[in-house]
C-alpha cells in the first residue's frame, strides 16, 4: 500500500527498478520499495529467474529482449510511466546498493521544491578502492565540462519529473551513460536539479555488470561532447 503522504498535491510517483541477473537480491529491494511506492521492474534480458522473482515479490514486470543496457531499460520504464499518467519516476538499482527507506527524502524534495531531477549524492570516501578514485575523477571531469559542480553524476538513485521524462525519451544513450546525459539535458532545458545525501552501500558484486574499459571510453566521449555543447551555449551559438 502506498503511504497517503505520497498523494500530496495529487502527485503519482512510480518506482522503476532496472534489473539484470538479480534474482537473489531484487525481491528484497521490491518489498522494501513497495512500502512507499508502486514498483515496475524492467528485466533487461536476464539469463536467470529475475523476471519470475520480481513478479512473485509483487512488482509489475516488463521484460526486454535481448539485453540492451541500463539506459534502455530505464527508458522502457519512462514510457510506461508516461502512458499510465504518473507525475514522476523514482529509479533505484536492483542490487541493493540503494536503501528504499530513503525514498521519503526524494518525495519530500519533489513535493516541496518541485525539482525536475533529484539525485542521491553518495560519499566517495566510503567507496572501496578504486571506485572512490574513479568517481572523484569522473566528478571532476564532468563538472569541468558542465562548467558547474555536479557532485555525483552516476548515482542511479534519482527522482525525475514528468517534464524531464519527456525530454529524456529523446536520448540515444542506452547504457550507464544515459544517467549522465540526463543531467546535461536537464541543465540545457533550464530545469531544476536538487541533491540529497544518501547512504553509500557497496557489495562484492558491485562491478559485475560494467565493462570498465568500454564504460570509461563511453563516459569520456560523453564528457567531450558535453564540453562542446556547454561552450557553444555559453557563446550563444
Amino acid at each position: 500500500m502506498i503511504d497517503k503522504d505520497y498523494h500530496s498535491n495529487n502527485k503519482k510517483i512510480l518506482a522503476i527498478i532496472p534489473a539484470y541477473n538479480e534474482q537473489e537480491r531484487v525481491p528484497g529491494v521490491i518489498k522494501a520499495t513497495k512500502k512507499y511506492l508502486p514498483v515496475l521492474v524492467v528485466d533487461d534480458g536476464s539469463k536467470d529467474q529475475t523476471f519470475t522473482a520480481a513478479r512473485e515479490a509483487g512488482a509489475e514486470v516488463i521484460r526486454q529482449e535481448p539485453n540492451q543496457g541500463k539506459g534502455a531499460a530505464i527508458m522502457v520504464g519512462f514510457k510506461y510511466a508516461m502512458e499510465h499518467g504518473f507525475d514522476a519516476v523514482l529509479t533505484l538499482d536492483a542490487d541493493g546498493q540503494h536503501d528504499p527507506d530513503e525514498i521519503p527524502l526524494f518525495v519530500e524534495d519533489f513535493v516541496t521544491n518541485h525539482s525536475d531531477l533529484i539525485i542521491g549524492k553518495r560519499d566517495f570516501s566510503k567507496m572501496p578502492f578504486p571506485r572512490n578514485i574513479t568517481n572523484r575523477i569522473g566528478t571532476w571531469s564532468f563538472s569541468d565540462a558542465m562548467q558547474q559542480y555536479i557532485p555525483d553524476n552516476q548515482s542511479g538513485y534519482r527522482l525525475h519529473s514528468k517534464q524531464l521524462l519527456q525530454e529524456a525519451l529523446t536520448s540515444s544513450e542506452h547504457g550507464f551513460e544515459f544517467e549522465v546525459e540526463i543531467i546535461l539535458r536537464c541543465v540545457l532545458k533550464g530545469f531544476k536539479i536538487s541533491w540529497i545525501s544518501i547512504k553509500t552501500i557497496y557489495n562484492d558484486k558491485q562491478n559485475s555488470k560494467i565493462s570498465p574499459l568500454k564504460h570509461v571510453w563511453k563516459f569520456y566521449n560523453l564528457v567531450y561532447k558535453t564540453r562542446k555543447i556547454i561552450r557553444a551555449q555559453k557563446k550563444g551559438l
